[in-house]
């Protein structure tokens, strides 16, 4: 690597016990961001000690006298004056180190051995980069290539992730709006289903963005030998819950001004109707409808009448949340094995869907994939509905609604149980939010893996900052400057945090920004300005005629 460019001079340690700072004249190439390294020995064997830019500070510039007039370049004063102004600036950069790669480790070592004064500070190659950053190779199996390293030229330093880490570990993608975190989320959808990966992917899409997908399916570079991926696209009004599989606390939230009094009753007819039919078989809302019925005169054998207003209270409400829906049913839903297989996509499109619908909705699903995945991992199913021999990874926009900062929603429950356990069955799960302040913070933590894209909501900034540990606090600095397409990446995923250029996306994008003013001005084009006079004159009322002397006038 001695080729590799001489850029500095280290000058000392810095404030903390991994940092050091070195002079250099060069501006251009001292981003943060970027990857500089010094070489050490280390028992017996030179090392390439790796460190990551983190500040950066000058320390000698020309006098503020020749910056005075804009229309007089500071050089030519300088050269006025006999001053050699070839480099007039000197920078001091604040480097925290990574260590050295370590393939047996595949990750990096910090031998805690800081430059001495007076080291080389050399600017790390592409060619050195591209193979200790990224644990994976370009279209090798298991691997995800999300774009380049921002700091070089596009496509010079891929950055490609461990699939195997980031479906198991979880991950989390954090951004504000207009960001494009649903286009780096596609991107990563696209990675799961190409010939090398073939994931089993649920995306649970609240907006109706991801039917792009359809896409995969005719794209050369998704199809290999006999291998197509296959997408399959649920509309929210395809969308099926089997009754029998909700729990009281489903049922129960949604279900308004429930008194004491009607939620005991709820509760006992429930586990009437799961004592009598048992777990895992069906039941409907006429067996709970049956089981409210028989406690109405129920400890009230004085006053028979005592009980029904809250039976008929309690009915009144489940019948018009339930009866009355056409996403519960006492037989249909949606089957595991339709909605997971290996090299398939499934979109379920939840827009039109009340929140705390959606938030049931997710919970069942949830509770129904995690309780499956276990009991084929534990062997106690072989075949049948609930038999998945195969990991998923299941994809959650907008997932502060199922797991909201300061409050306990249905789905919040089963998404910290799969977070916390999920790695042992199988069960990997992505968030992606746009207000990660308003995300629970240990549901948060729990995300192994971050895509953080530009955040400037101060709170959103604290939130990260105390719950992802994988970032360090000079890349969370660096997020209200990010521009779109821009992401900070951490975690186990990758080998050390970094800054990408996130790749184009190989299908179209389906959350596109709608064009307003475009928009208006179509409305005035003329098909459109012809389409609502013949739209007027079609409702236009005809005139009542009157007959005079036998005729129609």
């Amino acid at each position: 690597m001695s080729q590799d460019l001489l850029i500095g001079t280290v000058k000392g340690p810095g404030e903390s016990a991994h940092e050091y700072r070195f002079i250099t004249p060069d501006n251009a190439r001292t981003k943060v961001g970027e990857f500089v390294y010094y070489p050490v020995s280390v028992d017996g064997t030179e090392r390439l000690i790796l460190g990551k830019i983190t500040e950066k500070a000058i320390v000698r510039t020309l006098p503020d006298a020749f910056l005075a007039d804009p229309h007089i370049p500071p050089s030519e004063v300088a050269e006025l004056i006999g001053f050699d102004a070839a480099t007039p600036e000197l920078y001091e950069v604040t480097v925290s180190i990574a260590g050295y790669f370590d393939p047996r480790f595949k990750g990096f070592v910090n031998p805690r051995m800081m430059p001495d004064p007076g080291a080389r500070v050399h600017l790390a190659s592409s060619a050195f980069l591209t193979e200790v950053l990224s644990p994976k190779t370009e279209g090798a199996p298991g691997s995800a290539h999300l774009g380049s390293l921002l700091t070089r030229a596009a496509g010079e330093v891929p950055v490609v992730l461990d699939v195997k880490n980031l479906v198991s570990t979880h991950l989390a993608i954090l951004a504000s709006t207009g960001s494009g975190k649903s286009y780096t989320a596609g991107v990563l959808i696209e990675e799961l289903l190409r010939p090398y990966n073939r994931a089993a992917v649920l995306v649970i899409d609240p907006h109706g963005e991801y039917h792009t997908f359809r896409e995969f399916e005719n794209h050369p570079a998704f199809s290999q030998g006999g291998y197509r991926p296959r997408v399959r696209i649920i509309p929210h009004d395809q969308v099926r819950i089997r009754f029998s599989s909700l729990t009281e606390t489903d049922v129960r939230s949604l279900l308004p001004m429930m008194s004491e009094k009607m939620n005991a009753f709820l509760g006992k007819a429930f586990d009437r109707v799961r004592g009598r039919k048992g777990d895992g078989h069906l039941w409907g809302l006429q067996d709970l409808f049956n089981a409210l019925d028989a406690m109405r005169t129920e400890g009230a054998e004085d006053d028979p009448s005592s009980n029904a207003s809250t039976i008929e209270g309690i009915r009144w409400r489940l019948e018009d949340r339930f009866a009355r829906s056409r996403i519960f049913h006492d037989r249909d839903h949606l089957p595991l094995p339709e909605l997971f297989a290996p090299g398939q996509v499934t979109v379920i499109q939840l827009n039109e869907i009340d929140q705390d619908m959606q938030q049931v909705i997710v919970s069942t699903l949830l509770r129904r994939i995690n309780r499956a995945r276990m009991d084929t991992k534990n062997g106690k199913v072989h075949d049948g509905e609930t038999y998945v021999p195969y990991p998923v990874f299941v994809l959650l926009e907008e997932a502060h609604r199922f797991a909201p900062a300061g409050a306990t929603v249905v789905s919040t429950p089963i998404l910290k149980t799969i977070l916390a356990e999920g790695r042992k069955f199988g069960v990997g799960v992505g968030l992606i939010t746009q207000r990660p302040g308003k995300l629970d913070s240990d549901v948060l933590s729990q995300c192994m893996t971050q895509f953080i894209m530009k955040i400037v909501n101060p709170i959103d900034q604290q939130t990260i900052a105390s719950s992802v540990e994988g970032a360090g606090r000079d890349l969370l600095d660096e997020l209200p400057a990010l521009t779109k397409g821009q992401v900070v990446v951490a975690g186990v995923a990758i080998n050390t945090p970094v800054l990408c250029q996130v790749r184009s996306r190989l299908t179209s994008h389906g959350g596109e920004t709608i064009d307003a003013p475009q928009e208006w001005l179509d409305y005035f084009g003329v098909a459109q300005e012809a389409a609502r006079v013949q739209d007027a004159a079609v409702l236009r009322p005809q005139a009542k005629t009157e007959r005079f002397r036998g005729y129609h006038i």
